[in-house]
């Protein structure tokens, strides 16, 4: 069952119970007047009667009511209408009961028609000489048949009102659910194309209109999360096709039958070994790209031990660069110690690569930011704005070994702990970039 019937029978089914409830009150109400007022016509003439019952001793027209009169005994002393009495009449008649109104079926003594009457019984007083009773007859065939045109009038109106609702209620929910079947229709034609730049008409501040603006939101990240899959995958493919040529051709010379002296052969290793490695540092970074949406359990560890055995594996690489770290502040963090480690190594690589020899970096840790600066060339103005993107290499850069992934991992990890970093160049020369962890740091102390 479609949403849309669903709502069209709610919206019958509510307005038939509301219908239903009026249309019953409405003839209860009506028949509860029309008995009222029966019954005030029926009491007055039977109460002329029971003050002066020697009066009526013929029958006569009483605005319409019938009247008759028993003795004690139950015996019928005047009628307009005789009915038999029945035990229930004799005894207001003989005094052992009070009067009552109730309805009646009767037959007419000349047609033998049945015959719906209401009556009325009330006892006639003591002090006239002789008790007795004064029965009342009001022929209902006029109320009845107007309560039946009631009834047939509302049940007309029951079902007319259950109808329009039904008619109202399918209009109303289709437009109201127009927003919901054009995002069915566009979610289930990304489905079938697998192409998400489609967008679905956004419209009002209303619950579907927010929801509309929604699912354009998640389209628009759909869309550009699979386009920076797929820049990822041509750039990754691009960069890995180049050491991966390099080294099938020096394995190519190798298995040759090319006689090579022993030291072209120790230059071809040598190739072979260079490229091996950049094809091994290449891989590494892809993957710690790749999983930086993974889901990982954080873990608290203090990032001022993490920089200071950095700082110590980067002394060990870069020999001829003087590295300083004067400054490291205890700093817990809440988050992925590896990638962490893989992120400082990256910034700490790179500056050293920039320093050459009898080069400097000053490494320092305070209120959440780790610092590092290098007097290298710096950052070209060019350069600035692209260099944490995934594979960019500055001009000056490409004839050094790296893929461009060092600087996009910093920032992955960054973001990943809910920090920033930037770059910028340092006034007297140099590098700088900054690593802040706002949100993910804590001061320590080393006795806490």
């Amino acid at each position: 069952m479609t949403l849309r019937l669903r709502l069209t029978l709610v919206a019958a089914g509510v307005v038939a119970i509301v219908v239903a409830l009026v249309c019953a009150t409405t003839y209860f109400v009506m028949r509860h007047e029309l008995q009222s007022q029966l019954d005030s016509s029926l009491r007055g003439e039977v109460q002329a009667v029971q003050v002066n019952p020697n009066a009526y001793t013929s029958p006569q027209d009483f605005g319409g009511n019938l009247v008759e009169v028993i003795d004690p005994n139950g015996h019928v002393e005047a009628a307009s209408y005789s009915v038999t009495p029945d035990a229930r009449v004799r005894a207001v008649a003989a005094g052992r009961s009070r009067g009552f109104y109730r309805d009646i079926t009767a037959h007419n003594p000349v047609t033998g028609e049945a015959v719906h009457l209401r009556e009325l019984v009330l006892p006639i007083p003591a002090l006239f000489g002789a008790s007795g009773a004064v029965i009342g007859y009001k022929n209902l065939q006029e109320t009845d048949r107007t309560l039946g045109r009631l009834r047939f009038i509302l049940i007309l109106v029951s079902l007319g009102g259950i109808a329009a609702a039904a008619a109202a209620g399918a209009l109303v929910s289709g437009a109201a659910l127009a927003p919901v079947r054009r995002l069915t229709a566009a979610a289930e034609r990304i489905a079938r194309t697998g192409e998400p730049s489609e967008r679905v008409p956004e419209g009002g501040q209303d619950e579907l209109g927010r929801l509309g603006a929604s699912f354009n939101t998640m389209l628009a990240s759909l869309e550009e999360s699979l386009e920076t899959q797929r820049r990822f995958v041509a750039d990754a493919s691009h960069e890995l096709r180049t050491p991966l040529t390099s080294l099938q051709t020096n394995i190519d010379v190798l298995r040759g039958d090319i006689a090579l002296e022993p030291e072209q052969r120790r230059r071809l290793l040598d190739d072979l070994h260079r490229e091996s490695q950049e094809m091994r540092g290449l891989i590494a970074g892809l993957l710690e790209l790749a999983r930086g949406g993974a889901q990982i359990e954080k873990e608290e560890f203090q990032l001022d031990e993490v920089v200071e055995d950095v700082v110590e594996r980067a002394r060990s690489r870069f020999p001829q660069v003087s590295w300083r770290s004067n400054r490291l502040e205890p700093t817990v963090v809440d988050g992925y110690r590896d990638r962490m480690e893989r992120a400082v190594w990256n910034l700490l690589e790179n500056a050293g690569k920039w320093s050459g020899d009898g080069g400097s970096v000053e490494v320092s840790l305070a209120g959440g930011e780790l610092r590092v600066r290098d007097h290298g060339p710096g950052f070209a103005d060019e350069d600035r704005p692209l260099v944490f993107d995934r594979f960019y290499r500055s001009a000056a850069a490409r004839s050094m070994p790296g893929a461009g992934l060092g600087l996009a991992i910093v920032r992955e990890v960054a973001e990943a702990h809910g920090g920033t970093v930037e770059a910028a160049n340092a006034e007297d020369g140099g590098a700088v970039v900054r690593l802040s962890l706002n949100g993910a740091v804590r001061s320590s102390h080393p006795d806490s």
